[in-house]
């Protein structure tokens, strides 16, 4: 009797488990966004104090893939800024409560509009010591749940992450080896070109002319 509970029990954590996965997979997702030249977008999220943030971007496609980022709290005071980046993390937690911005920049392009690709993790509300004291008679169960949730959203961001980068570097390696065949297409154009002048030349060269 008491091997069969065991085996529901399992059953049961195992199912919570699979239903955790499957949720965290499904809502842990990147953003992709165009922006035009000599535009800005902007993205807003309200989080309490002592909240730890996450922002991670890269530029995808457009120009020479730089873009200004800019972090902004709820009291107007700059978190953290950078002009001309391709790529970067950043992360800080929350000094007071209310409503965070980041921005995406492409005001110093004139016409390329930029691809970019961005993730802003959301750390949980950190814990009062009503919370704490609630938390101690949690079961382990949770404990690990979460820690499995926070290593899920790393490894989907850190996938989408390479994904981008490979798209990059795919995309250059295209573009060198087009300009590759074409020079050599030109060089071959240039060698016949030369050869065929030559041939002219020597065969003026040595052509006899007759005297009247």
């Amino acid at each position: 009797m008491s091997s069969s509970s065991s085996f529901a029990g399992g059953s049961s954590v195992a199912a919570q488990l699979v239903l955790l996965l499957c949720v965290c997979l499904s809502s842990v997702c990147g953003y992709f966004i165009t922006i035009d030249a000599h535009a800005e977008e902007c993205f807003f999220d309200r989080v309490s104090s002592g909240t730890k943030l996450s922002l991670m971007f890269e530029v995808a496609e457009g120009g020479f893939l730089d873009i200004d980022v800019h972090i902004t709290g709820p009291d107007g005071k700059k978190i953290y800024s950078g002009e001309r980046e391709s790529n970067g993390k950043y992360t800080f937690a929350a000094h007071m409560d209310g409503v965070y911005k980041y921005c995406f920049s492409n005001k110093m392009s004139t016409m390329t509009p930029k691809i970019v690709m961005f993730s802003m993790d959301i750390g949980e509300k950190p814990k009062t010591e009503v919370d704490k004291d609630a938390e101690a008679t949690q079961n382990k169960l949770e404990e690990m749940i979460s820690e499995l949730s926070t290593a899920l959203t790393a490894v989907k961001h850190e996938q989408e992450y390479m994904e981008v980068r490979e798209r990059i570097h795919r995309a250059i390696n295209d573009n060198t080896n087009s300009r590759v065949v074409l020079w050599s297409f030109f060089e071959a154009l240039v060698l016949v070109a030369m050869t065929l002048g030559q041939v002219y030349y020597l065969k003026r060269f040595f052509e006899v002319r007759r005297v009247i």
